[in-house]
Order: structure tokens, then C-alpha cells, then sequence
């Protein structure tokens, strides 16, 4: 496949991916008028988490399955994070907000990339580059436009909705520490990570709602509530859940996590998008608010692009011993390797 063919697979599959994601919040605010996000969180993983894992058998074989020797205790942690913490926070939030739950929950989606130098920064102690930090600032005064709709004044007038708010950003760090989590199993491919943590998280996700339901939390769904959501499932599952994860995985790998980070501006795109056909139109400072977080992350790209190529620039040229010998540099780095992707941030 030549360098054209790769670059333009890896476009249509992060624009996929990103564009699923996108749909997927609109779609939720009729899904939740019938069902709660927790028994559909559940519902759609067990969906989801058996694609994964009959994908990984297809892929990788039984090796691909075996556990023995691994760190199944911290897999769990991250598992827990992004499919109870992520999918249960970020819904619920929604569903809190009301009509415009979906643009607000859309656009801190967008705040991933940003948010991931930050948990870098706790995590690995890896500092971000200076003007970076400047971005993250801009990126988040854009998401306090949005979800305030310009009167910052409203998140303290009503504790309610920045409650909300509260839940949907710690949705998105839930998912940033999930998306990390897989830097720390080297040896797993991106499928491998995605399908055994999609399982333990979804073991989390399933006691955490039966002890809602069991205490009254939230009703216990009705035969007719469940068989009224069943197409948005099947999108949230297969569409969003499978299709949407497997084309950003394999997209980033195809353009590389740097360029792949851009299309989480697609997301909420397509969000304000189907919204307003829907008949809730964003309001005038939302609209600055999303664009001054989609300019942060893309001035954040090409920042870290200057920075790369200035790394490059300095460093000093590799040393190749004489001879044809062994001492002579074998050229299988891992340069030519493409990077582990991370599961893919929005399912």
C-alpha cells in the first residue's frame, strides 16, 4: 500500500470513527426518556465486549485470550475507569442537563487530547511543553463558554446543571486515564487492550447497576422500554462501540496518534450538527466556545509539530562503526514501527 493509500484509509477511518461518536450523543437523548444509563451501559458492552473479544480470537488466536502472568488487577482499574466510570458519567451527566446535554457532553470530548498532557503530568511526571499549557487553558475556557452558554455566572446560579457539567468533564478524565492505562501493557496489541478491558471494566459496570437497581436508584427497565431502544442499542454497540473503535484504532496507526488527536474535533461537529436538525440549535457562545477549543487543539498539534521537528533538527547524527561486521547499526529500530494506538477515546 503506497504512502497516498495509507494516508487516505487513515482519514475515512478516523472520520468514521469520530463522526459515529459525534451521532451517538443526539441519539442518547431519546435513548433516556426510556431506559437509564446504567442498564444500557451494560446492555451495550456485553454487546460490544463480545465482538471484542471474538475479533481478538480471530486476530491473535488463543494466545491472544491467555492471561496467565499479566497484571489483570490493574487492567481491571483501567477497564473500571472507562466503561463504568466514562460510560456511566458522561450519560448520566446528559441526561441531568437535558436537551442540551448533548452538545455540552460532545464537547468535552474534545478536551481529551488536552487533558491527557495533564494525567502525563500526574502519571509519568512527564511535563508539557510550555505553550501547551497555554492551549489546555484555551481549550477549557472554551468548554466554560459552551456548557455556560457565555454567562459564566449561571454555573454558580445553578449547582444543578454545573453538577452536571462537573460529571460530564470527569467523564472525559475517566476516559484519558483508561486511553494511558495502555502504555502500561507494552506487549498487548491495541484489539487485545480494547477486548480484556472492555470485559473486566463491563464485570464493574454490571454490579455497580445491580446494586442501583436492587436499592431503588433508578427503576428496573420494562420489557416495553427495552424493546423501544433497541435500534439506538444496536448503534451504540455495533456502530460506536465496535466499528467506531476498531476505525480509530486502526486509523491513528495508519496517520499516527498526532494527526489522528485532530478528528476529536469532528465529534462535537457532528453533535452541534444533528442537534440543530433536530431542532436544538446551539446559542451564539456555545458555537465560540466549541471553535476556541477546536483552535486550541489544532494550534496544540502544530506547536508540538515545531517542537518535534526542532528535536530532530538538534539531535545528533546516528554513529555507524566501520566494517561490515556486526558493530554496524542494523536499522531495526523501532522508528519504522508504527506507535501503539490507545483503544480509542469516545465508544
Amino acid at each position: 500500500m503506497n504512502s497516498q493509500n495509507t494516508y487516505t484509509r487513515g482519514v475515512l477511518l478516523c472520520l468514521l470513527a469520530t463522526v459515529s461518536w459525534g451521532a451517538m450523543f443526539p441519539l442518547m437523548d431519546s435513548t433516556l426518556k426510556h431506559i437509564d444509563p446504567f442498564t444500557f451501559t451494560v446492555m451495550r458492552y456485553t454487546i460490544a465486549g463480545a465482538m471484542f473479544l471474538v475479533f481478538l480470537r480471530i486476530r491473535e488466536g488463543k494466545a491472544g485470550l491467555r492471561l496467565k502472568g499479566e497484571r489483570i488487577g490493574l487492567a481491571w482499574l483501567f477497564g473500571t475507569a472507562g466503561f463504568a466510570g466514562f460510560q456511566f458519567l458522561v450519560f448520566f451527566g446528559q441526561d441531568l442537563i437535558g436537551e442540551r446535554g448533548a452538545l455540552n457532553a460532545s464537547i468535552m470530548m474534545a478536551t481529551m487530547p488536552m487533558m491527557g498532557f495533564l494525567v502525563n503530568w500526574v502519571l509519568k511526571k512527564v511535563v508539557p511543553p510550555k505553550f501547551s499549557l497555554v492551549f489546555i487553558a484555551m481549550s477549557f475556557v472554551g468548554t466554560i463558554l459552551v456548557v455556560s452558554d457565555g454567562d459564566i455566572g449561571s454555573l454558580i446560579a445553578d449547582p444543578k446543571t454545573a453538577g452536571a457539567d462537573a460529571l460530564l468533564l470527569f467523564a472525559a478524565l475517566c476516559w484519558v486515564v483508561y486511553t494511558s492505562g495502555a502504555s502500561y501493557f507494552p506487549t498487548w496489541s491495541p484489539i487485545k487492550y480494547t477486548a480484556i478491558t472492555t470485559v473486566l471494566g463491563l464485570a464493574s459496570a454490571a454490579v455497580i447497576t445491580a446494586v442501583i437497581l436492587a436499592t431503588g436508584g433508578v427503576p428496573v427497565p420494562t420489557a416495553g422500554a427495552v424493546g423501544s431502544i433497541l435500534p439506538q442499542l444496536a448503534y451504540m454497540s455495533v456502530i460506536a462501540g465496535f466499528v467506531g473503535v476498531l476505525g480509530w484504532n486502526f486509523g491513528n496507526r495508519y496517520l499516527g496518534p498526532l494527526n489522528g488527536v485532530l478528528f476529536m474535533d469532528v465529534v462535537p461537529i457532528t453533535a452541534f450538527v444533528i442537534s440543530a436538525l433536530t431542532g436544538v440549535v446551539p446559542a451564539g457562545m456555545q458555537i465560540v466556545g466549541a471553535t476556541l477549543t477546536a483552535a486550541a487543539l489544532v494550534f496544540n498539534n502544530l506547536y508540538l509539530r515545531r517542537v518535534a521537528a526542532k528535536a530532530a533538527a538538534a539531535a545528533p547524527a546516528p554513529v555507524v562503526a566501520s566494517g561490515s561486521g556486526s558493530g554496524t547499526a542494523s536499522g531495526t529500530g523501532s522508528a519504522s514501527t508504527p506507535a501503539p494506538v490507545a483503544s480509542g477515546s469516545r465508544s
